[in-house]
């Protein structure tokens, strides 16, 4: 909010003369364009169709296809793995309804930001924008580029795995193009997220009907007497529900790009509403497939489940399988980089990241430089031997802010009652919500204790040091350092500062 207040007279300056090429071509261009010039504003260039290909692309990356053992492990037999898939499926509907309602409600882009900010205050907000923009999207977009790196590789290294600098050279390369693309056109991502969202769909569809077909020969018998050998521990099948629900996360995806959908208060809700059941139903039926084909040992023994399948039902056409499996990861990886950027934007924006993230290309209208930071940090997290497991220990701070999110839904049905709420869910919805996320923090630290729980939680409140100086006191000498770089990165990156929309 001070951040229009303090935006210095150099920038201010910058952007006319970036606006008008120069002042000797300022009455030129007016006399050759008579066109209305568009606000410097992220435009609304997201349908229904792109939303929903969105939140199913993000979604969808390649655990489906690769690991969906971690449930069965966990579970123990065939029947409740099923049906923890399809209990996972309800309750990321649940709480994607509740973040319709926030989306509806405060119609900014930024995912859980702008929720929190208006329950709890700038405090938490900036610790959520803190850990998830240096760490959680970051870290997520590197894992799936590595992901699609491996299996984009594989194939010309038959009977091996490809070495690791292959594999870590690809998925540099992979983050730079999605990064670009993104830079842009917003369109155009759009396009990009569309077309591999189809793509994956259709290996899935590929996936159920030779899955059918094996049902109707009769293959039956790793489905008959399903709950032989149930866990029995309430541990096991929390961890089970803990490994489902990571494989539903981005089911909050469209709530980033809230500014850019086109009809938002129609649009939001409708793409949750086919979007997520259509994911649930993927996933089960797709469960059910792999089960034609294998035992439960086989498939927790499959390194890679999907191609185990293609080559037992698929045969002459398996090769399609790792294909699809690649532009599956692909499109992930798209649709995480498109979401991430707008958070490092909005959080820029609102004066908890530095100012240069919260321009806008003046050409194309996209948030280059948070999505150039966005890809910088990934290309870092790409360097260490193994992002896995700091991903891991992070996670239940995802789910804590899912929690608090949904907690900030029903602490705003009591203190903002005069906000306009299109979509409206019953109070319970989040407060099962809430008790859901309470217990997905705690079950894995109290399943198995570790020491770099507690270093991940140092990790999010160390961001307090910084809150402190540059936020809450704007310290002088911060902004007299800042002021240089913005000014020349800007000039660079021909990027200004967004125009202020009531």
């Amino acid at each position: 909010m001070h951040q229009w207040t303090e935006m210095d007279e150099g920038s201010i300056k910058m952007t006319k003369e970036l606006q008008n090429g120069s002042s000797g071509h300022c009455l030129e261009s007016e006399t050759k364009d008579k066109q209305p010039v568009k606000a410097t504003v992220l435009q609304k260039d997201v349908g229904l169709l792109s939303g929903i290909c969105l939140i199913v692309g993000t979604m969808i990356g390649s655990g489906i296809f690769i690991s969906p053992k971690a449930v069965l492990l966990s579970s123990g037999a065939v029947g409740p793995c099923l049906l923890i898939w399809a209990s996972c499926g309800v309750l990321a509907t649940l709480g994607a309804l509740c973040y319709a309602e926030l989306g509806t409600m405060i119609t900014k882009s930024g995912g859980e930001y702008p929720y929190l900010t208006e329950a709890f205050g700038p405090l938490v907000a900036y610790l959520y924008s803190w850990t998830t923009i240096m760490v959680l999207k970051p870290s997520s977009f590197a894992i799936i580029t590595l992901s699609f790196a491996e299996y984009a590789s594989s194939p010309f290294y038959p009977g091996c795995t490809p070495p690791v600098v292959v594999t870590k050279c690809l998925a540099a390369a992979a983050i730079i193009l999605i990064v670009s693309v993104n830079c842009l056109s917003v369109k155009l991502a759009s396009y990009v997220q569309n077309i591999f969202t189809m793509a994956k769909l259709f290996i899935i569809l590929v996936i159920v009907v030779a899955g059918i077909v094996m049902l109707a020969k009769g293959n039956t018998e790793n489905l008959s007497d399903a709950f032989v050998g149930t866990s029995s521990s309430f541990g096991a099948i929390g961890l089970a529900f803990y490994n489902g629900l990571w494989a539903y996360d981005g089911w909050n995806q469209l709530n980033f790009i809230t500014e850019e959908l086109k009809q938002p208060s129609r649009n939001l809700p409708l793409a949750i509403l086919i979007g997520i059941p259509l994911v649930s139903v993927c996933y089960v039926l797709v469960n059910v497939a792999y089960f034609t084909a294998m035992t439960a040992s086989e498939l927790l023994l499959s390194p890679a489940v999907a191609m185990t399948f293609g080559d037992r039902v698929l045969y002459p056409v398996s090769w399609i399988v790792p294909i699809f499996v690649v532009f599956s990861t692909f499109g992930s990886a798209n649709g995480s980089c498109f979401t991430a950027g707008r958070l490092a934007y909005v959080s820029g924006r609102e004066g908890h990241m530095v100012k240069i993230l919260s321009y806008i290309s003046l050409k194309r209208y996209t948030p280059a430089p948070a999505l150039m930071f966005n890809g910088i940090l990934s290309l870092i997290y790409i360097i260490p031997a193994d992002i896995n497991t700091l991903i891991n220990y992070f996670s239940f701070a995802q789910w804590a802010f899912y929690g608090l999110t949904a907690l900030a839904l029903i602490v705003m049905r009591f203190t903002r009652k005069e906000l306009h709420r299109p979509v409206k869910v019953p109070i319970v919805i989040p407060g099962l919500i809430v008790l859901v996320s309470f217990y997905l923090v705690l079950a894995p630290i109290i399943d198995k204790p570790e020491m770099e729980y507690l270093y991940c939680a140092i990790f999010i409140f160390s961001g307090l040091l910084l809150y402190y100086p540059f936020v809450y006191r704007k310290v002088n000498w911060a902004r007299k350092l800042m002021r240089p770089m913005t000014m020349h990165l800007q000039l660079l990156m021909e990027v200004v500062p967004p125009d202020k929309i009531q």
